[in-house]
């Protein structure tokens, strides 16, 4: 009887970016150490792909929908409908979830999309306050992970423009409120929030202890409710997913996958990278396939820290491909391992593009003979023969059974 392969997709989100001088005009991949990585390209196979289908925006919700093996276009409703699903928040017909931002404005300017990386206690003390501000029947916000959290609103409007505030960093905001149909009604909740947070107890203590305070709200990425193909019944299989972040959450949650926590994991450079690789090793103990999320390298991208960013890669390289690819071998089973990243997240322009980006497989386990020092580029500039493909595609394939 044959033993079913194992298979780990390992994610480097935000990885890709463009030369930078501060590293010598080489990008982060380029510049940082990356062993594991590169050997995985040299053994096995590397190419370069287009995760985000035509005509969508370069997110991580349909970035990381195609590194699962989903088309966005198929599927798709909107990015807060996903983390929705990843709070285990049930959406009617009618609720329209909106991502809800806790951000810093000053000046008329977006100073940080973040809050200054605003801890969850201090993050959901100033959503409960605007949930006793502003909800009523049919809305109502929902506190999340950090900076990150959710309004559902019952009949809320669709039509509005709304923009991700990652992608105006240090921009006047003026130009990017919302636009559309029932406009209003979103601006006004966006400057009850300033009103609820301008003395707030947290953002006194933050701005006494030199933080940026969390001016208030910023709405953006509404969806409704979705459903995806379960893991199951599309491709056999049966496993986890490791990540920091509601939204990957959700998509776990959407394909019948197992959302597996840990408790270090925080979304930045700080994050427990060793205990994901730990949980991933679990997870591919006792079921056939682990994706792990790392969402440091995009959150540094985000913030224009060419450095850091090299270092939250190489960080991923040591402390989560390489143990998990090193099991991998030592259980001696068939496996799968990818390596691959969603998007690219330039320092320079701090928010996303659209552009093709590495990814790499490597099966084993490798003959007893492959080389320890193997090495391969993984970058942005690997040579193209033709057209990068739709990831989903590329992807699906890798899933299918040995």
């Amino acid at each position: 009887m044959s033993v079913k392969r194992k298979i780990a997709v390992l994610v480097g989100d935000g990885m890709g970016d463009e030369p930078v001088a501060e590293l010598g005009g080489r990008t982060p991949l380029q510049a940082a150490g990356i062993p594991a990585i590169r050997r995985a390209a040299a053994l096995g196979h590397v190419q370069l792909v287009h995760t985000v289908p035509p005509g969508l925006a370069p997110g991580s919700d349909v970035a990381n929908m195609g590194l699962l093996g989903y088309n966005a276009r198929e599927n798709y409703t909107g990015r807060a409908a996903i983390e929705a699903a990843g709070q285990r928040l049930p959406l009617d017909p009618a609720d329209v979830a909106y991502r809800t931002n806790l951000v810093t404005i000053q000046d008329g300017r977006m100073l940080d999309y973040s809050a200054g990386d605003i801890s969850n206690g201090e993050a959901h003390e100033l959503i409960a306050a605007l949930n006793a501000a502003a909800a009523r029947d049919g809305l109502q916000f929902h506190g999340g992970v950090s900076y990150r959290h959710l309004l559902i609103w019952r009949d809320g409007p669709t039509g509005l423009v709304l923009t991700p505030p990652h992608e105006i960093s240090g921009k006047s905001v003026a130009d990017h409120l919302p636009r559309g149909p029932r406009q209003d009604e979103a601006r006004a909740l966006m400057e009850l929030s300033r009103r609820v947070f301008a003395d707030h107890p947290v953002n006194q203590a933050r701005v006494a202890g030199g933080r940026r305070p969390a001016t208030q709200i910023w709405l953006w990425g509404f969806g409704q409710a979705m459903s995806l193909p379960p893991y199951p019944a599309r491709y056999g299989l049966q496993g986890g997913v490791i990540t920091a972040v509601d939204l990957v959450r959700g998509l776990a949650v959407l394909a019948g996958l197992e959302v597996i926590h840990v408790p270090g994991a925080t979304g930045w450079i700080d994050t427990d990278y060793a205990g994901k690789a730990r949980a991933a090793i679990d997870c591919l103990r006792r079921s056939d396939f682990v994706y792990v999320h790392v969402e440091a390298p995009d959150e540094c991208g985000h913030k224009g820290l060419a450095a850091e960013k090299v270092r939250a890669i190489e960080n991923f390289d040591r402390q989560v491909v390489a143990p998990v690819w090193a099991a991998l071998e030592a259980a001696g089973h068939p496996y799968r391992l990818i390596v691959c990243t969603d998007h690219r997240t330039p320092v320079a322009r701090r928010g996303h593009t659209s552009d093709p980006v590495p990814f790499a497989w490597v099966d084993g386990p490798l003959d007893p003979g492959a080389p320890d020092n193997a090495s391969a580029a993984f970058d942005e500039f690997i040579p193209a023969a033709g057209i990068p493909p739709l990831v989903c595609d590329l992807i699906s394939s890798l899933l299918e059974p040995a």
